[in-house]
């Protein structure tokens, strides 16, 4: 099949500069190229002539003849859409964390990856990323957060933060609280052991045998645990573990106990327990402030160590293996850094408490 160009007309000026760029032996040969294509269909040759003269497809003289009619000689100059961005500059560094910061992805997602801000941005996920990487921005972590309610927050936590930064001379701190419902499972399958380039792996399928809660007494001063288990969790298992405080204790120490306000550490019983012991004194930390209490972060090692992967084949075996590594636990126990960054500032609830 023979093609026939449109026909294309040449003023005196175009037809001489097309002609210099055709026969210019400096500069580039896709100009001239192109150049003479032109040229080739003024003088009204075929498609398929000016493919052989020139060797190139009928696609480059399609493009390039509606180029020409388009915008003249102006139109035959290759155009580059550009060199993604190389070099971080403080101006394209500012606009990395304005889009990360401000805006949202077109498609709706709820943040921003790095391979998706480089593509929305023109550069390198790289580049992206090496920004995030300096501002410490993390866009697809999610952390929650419960602001405490309680009117007496900055009393009790002021209270509390003394007690570890401050104690009383010769007296304990113990921070006590209750882990409570912890699951006896039993693996249906078994455990697959770890081997070189494979993870442990446990099977989805499990059999529950029982429940018990597990008491637990931090000494803020040397970080040893004072551990009990209990079927439930009732005012008079806390009353009973507060008496195995005292009695682990030299008699009429001060003792001072930082909890949490369950509804069991607030009885009569209770209150009846410390009006018999005067040297022992309950602090409450306040409202939704669990993270004020050190033991939970005691609480969340044995969850990482023993329970969360642990088989246990009976609620007596679950029992052994909690009190088993207290007992080694205690043989080298580490008390926890606690240190408030900023003292000059008023304790609120907006207030952030760093552990280390």
């Amino acid at each position: 099949m023979v093609f026939m160009p449109n026909a294309i007309s040449l003023t005196r000026s175009e037809r001489m500069e097309l002609t210099k760029q055709a026969t210019r032996r400096t500069g580039r040969a896709e100009d001239a190229r192109r150049a003479r294509l032109v040229l080739l269909l003024a003088e009204g040759h075929t498609w398929d002539d000016i493919c052989d003269r020139l060797a190139c497809s009928r696609g480059f003289v399609d493009s390039w003849s509606k180029r020409f009619a388009a915008e003249r000689v102006a139109g035959l100059y290759s155009r580059h859409r550009g060199q993604t961005a190389s070099v971080l500059t403080p101006r394209l560094e500012a606009r990395i964390l304005e889009w990360t910061l401000k805006k949202k992805p077109i498609d709706g997602a709820t943040h921003w990856s790095t391979r998706k801000l480089g593509q929305a941005l023109g550069m390198s996920h790289m580049m992206v990323s090496r920004v995030w990487v300096k501002h410490g921005l993390q866009p697809h972590r999610l952390e929650r957060y419960l602001t405490s309610n309680d009117p007496q927050f900055e009393a009790k936590a002021a209270d509390v933060i003394g007690l570890y930064l401050n104690p009383p001379a010769h007296a304990a701190v113990f921070c006590v609280d209750e882990k409570t419902a912890i699951q006896a499972l039993d693996r249906l399958d078994p455990v697959l052991p770890l081997s070189p380039g494979r993870a442990e792996r446990h099977g989805f399928e499990y059999y529950r045998h029982g429940t018990l809660s597990l008491y637990a007494a931090f000494n803020t001063q040397t970080g040893e645990v004072l551990g009990k288990t209990a079927p439930r969790h009732t005012s008079a298992e806390f009353v009973a573990f507060l008496t195995d405080i005292v009695v682990n204790q030299p008699k009429n120490k001060e003792i001072h106990v930082i909890a949490d306000n369950l509804s069991a550490h607030k009885t009569q019983r209770v209150d009846a327990f410390l009006a018999e012991h005067r040297h022992v004194h309950l602090h409450f930390t306040p409202t939704y402030s669990s993270w004020l209490n050190q033991v939970e972060l005691w609480f969340a090692k044995i969850e990482r160590d023993v329970i969360a992967r642990g088989v246990f084949t009976s609620v007596p075996d679950l029992k052994r293996k909690l009190m088993r590594y207290i007992r080694q636990y205690n043989k080298q126990p580490k008390p926890v850094k606690w240190k408030y960054f900023d003292p000059a500032r008023r304790i609120s609830s907006k207030s952030v408490v760093t552990v280390h």
